[in-house]
């Protein structure tokens, strides 16, 4: 898992490279050409993150409605949604689960515009696809998915920049691997790490572009150390789910510099009413990370997030690597 964390920076830069970009730059200039009225994704576990991610995108950058489809709706209830306006777009780390697939294959039936987003370029998904992205994240070691989740981050966001971009990936993507390599240089995470040892249950947030990074955060710290980790928007916090958090329950909280991180000002200030143990993530937390725009912070942000996962498995006595009953490919239907 440290191994996968460290090539994150190496990966977006083989993202950003010509060769990669003006690929997904084409599947971008069919998606526009064609001009869906709404998006659809469709995803499981840690790309489920990502399609939440990218479904904020294609809301705030492209003006389209957007949102996650729901596979059993199609695999066990045999639903047939009328998709054909749609742009549906299946994001998977192995492209081999079924149920993506099948969602996938009655969705380009009906008329929909069908693409898959994976590190799998000859998978189930991509094949039944009309177009394909490769996130080109490379061999992930571990069973806990940390590089191919932000390679999965990194193709969704140059694929909606350079759709309304008319087909071009912005030049400001560039400095997203020196930026990530700066992050993973900070080594103040052991310490936080012994600091969250004896927890026994956590609370992570955060609002807008950041909800994902909560989520994803959530779900490694489930994976590698077995501790439950409950995630909210800021906003559902607030309506119930504040009454649980204490001084004995950490809450990670995601709070970046724009819009999504202002929001989350209540907020903070509610959790410190309840004297609520609160570790802040972003440009001006306890956690700091670069000041970037609020869209490319989650390809930033998680990146302590996993390292804090992976020393919290570890002082746990715990193996982060092949975590107890979890394989890399998990196929539902």
């Amino acid at each position: 898992m440290a191994a996968d964390i460290a090539e994150q920076p190496e990966v977006y830069a083989r993202l950003l490279e010509p060769a990669h970009a003006t690929a997904i730059a084409e599947v971008a200039a069919v998606i526009a050409e064609r001009r869906p009225r709404h998006v659809v994704f469709t995803a499981r576990g840690t790309s489920d993150h990502a399609a939440l991610y990218a479904a904020y995108l294609a809301e705030i950058r492209l003006g389209l409605p957007a949102g996650l489809a729901s596979p059993s709706a199609v695999t066990v209830y045999g639903a047939r949604p009328d998709l054909s306006h749609a742009l549906v777009v299946g994001v998977s780390q192995s492209g081999g689960s079924p149920d993506l697939a099948e969602v996938l294959r009655v969705a380009r039936e009906s008329g929909a515009l069908t693409l898959a987003v994976t590190n799998n370029p000859s998978s189930p998904l991509a094949e039944v696809a009309e177009l394909s992205v490769d996130v080109a994240a490379g061999h992930e070691r571990a069973v806990a998915a940390t590089k191919t989740y932000t390679a999965e981050l990194l193709a969704l966001l140059m694929l909606v920049e350079a759709v309304r971009a008319g087909g071009a990936v912005p030049d400001e993507l560039a400095e997203l691997p020196d930026l990530a390599a700066r992050v993973l240089e900070n080594d103040a995470l052991t310490g936080i790490a012994a600091r969250y040892r004896f927890a026994a249950r956590m609370v992570t947030t955060g609002r807008g572009y950041a909800y994902a990074t909560a989520r994803e955060a959530a779900l490694k710290l489930m994976e590698t150390s077995y501790l439950p980790a409950l995630a909210f928007s800021g906003a559902d916090l607030l309506h119930g789910p504040l009454a649980m958090t204490d001084p004995d329950v950490p809450v990670l909280a995601v709070v970046g510099s724009g819009p999504g991180g202002a929001a989350m000002r209540d907020v903070l200030a509610r959790l410190r009413e309840r004297r609520a143990d609160v570790l802040t993530i972003g440009a001006t937390g306890e956690i700091a990370v670069p000041d970037v725009d609020e869209r490319l912070a989650p390809l930033l942000d998680i990146l302590p997030l996993q390292r804090l996962a992976l020393a919290l498995a570890l002082a746990r006595g715990e193996d982060p690597d092949a975590p107890r009953g979890l394989n890399k490919v998990t196929a539902t239907l």
